[in-house]
């Protein structure tokens, strides 16, 4: 199975399986003398990790990082960084009846039909516990963007649950961090929670919306035609399990704007530098930052694996009707911030380190 890197000059390559005994990433081409440690890393994966909270699947892993390379006395060396973490609470046995069997909604039958073979406890590649090792990445990645530019700030939240959206007017950042489901509105967070019960009591499941927003970020990052920032960052949100759309700024809602509605106008700031009437480009014009707030939004589908009977076919072609059993979150959105918020910090020092290469300090004055 090839093609499991991902990055220019900031690389990151994952590996490991659902219920193998331990998955990790190696990260190459991180710059030297940037403090990390397993602690900062461990942050991040902490609140990603499972069975935080009743609306996660309880699969009960501690999560905890180990760095075998690349970091000395405190500080990134240049050279391969190694992450590990062990998987400890497999319980494989409750994919026994799916052995043979393809659950719908999942990659089992299309992993099958390429491959041949496939590790049907819990998904093995295809599982979100995958996205771990993103995290830990996202880590290092973070730690590099605070070094050279500290500027920077990322924030990840969920903006819809189902049909269920936030009010915008009640957008409250202080809020995210408060409950289960990272969203920045109260309000939302209190029906979502009586909602998202009564589908997990039920056995179903349901699909989200993310939103991560860059702060901070200089202007100039990513080229054209083919290296640009919107490409890139489009790109790896698509590769996160689960998800199926991914949008720029206003995204889909331009199409149904006028010219004069969605240019963004621009002004001289009282700083000398330009300033902008609006951000429905969300921060990227022809694939470069524009210094405005970087604003991407993801869909996740909802978990395939729940307890409604549904219909399938074996491996041998006799049709069948299956149960996913084991620990699912019934919600997997709601997981899917803390990734997507590592996948923002990837790109964003991936291009970063490129702008650096290709131009250092030279570009356009303004004023």
């Amino acid at each position: 199975m090839s093609l499991n890197t991902f990055g220019h000059l900031f690389r990151v390559t994952t590996w490991g399986e659902s219920h193998g005994p331990a998955l990790g990433a190696t990260v190459d081409g991180c710059p030297p003398g940037v403090p990390v440690d397993a602690a900062a890393i461990q942050h991040w994966l902490d609140r990603r990790k499972p069975g935080q909270s009743r609306f996660t699947t309880q699969r009960r892993e501690p999560d905890e990082v180990e760095i075998l390379s690349g970091v000395f006395e405190g500080q990134t060396t240049g050279t391969p960084i190694q992450l590990m973490i062990r998987n400890t609470d497999q319980r494989s046995r409750d994919y026994g009846d799916i052995a043979q069997a393809f659950r719908p909604g999942h990659a089992d039958i299309t992993y099958w039909q390429k491959y041949g073979i496939r590790d049907p406890r819990g998904g093995g590649r295809s599982s979100a516990r995958e996205t771990a090792a993103r995290v830990a990445a996202g880590g290092v990645a973070r730690a590099a963007l605070g070094m050279l530019a500290p500027g920077v700030r990322i924030t990840g939240y969920m903006v819809q649950m189902g049909p269920h959206a936030i009010d915008r007017d009640r957008f409250d950042r202080a809020e995210i961090e408060t409950n289960p489901f990272w969203v920045p509105d109260a309000q939302a967070a209190a029906g979502w929670a009586v909602y998202l019960d009564d589908l997990r009591k039920s056995g179903n499941s349901v699909g989200a919306v993310v939103e991560v927003v860059a702060e901070g970020v200089p202007a100039g990052l990513g080229a054209p035609v083919y290296g640009k920032l919107d490409t890139d960052l489009a790109a790896a949100m698509m590769s996160i399990n689960a998800v199926k759309g991914v949008e720029i700024g206003e995204g889909m809602a331009a199409a149904a704007l006028t010219g004069t509605e969605n240019a963004d106008e621009i002004f001289m700031g009282g700083d000398g530098q330009p300033v902008f009437g609006s951000n429905h480009a969300g921060g990227i014009l022809g694939g470069i930052s524009t210094g405005q707030d970087i604003v991407v939004r993801f869909a996740v589908k909802p978990t395939s694996s729940i307890l409604t009977p549904r219909r399938t076919i074996t491996k041998s072609g006799a049709e069948t009707e299956i149960v996913t059993k084991g620990r699912h979150d019934p919600c997997v959105g709601i997981r899917a911030v803390p990734v997507g918020e590592a996948m923002m910090a990837c790109v964003l020092l991936d291009h970063l380190l490129l702008h650096r290469g290709q131009v250092g300090g030279a570009g356009g004055r303004i004023g």
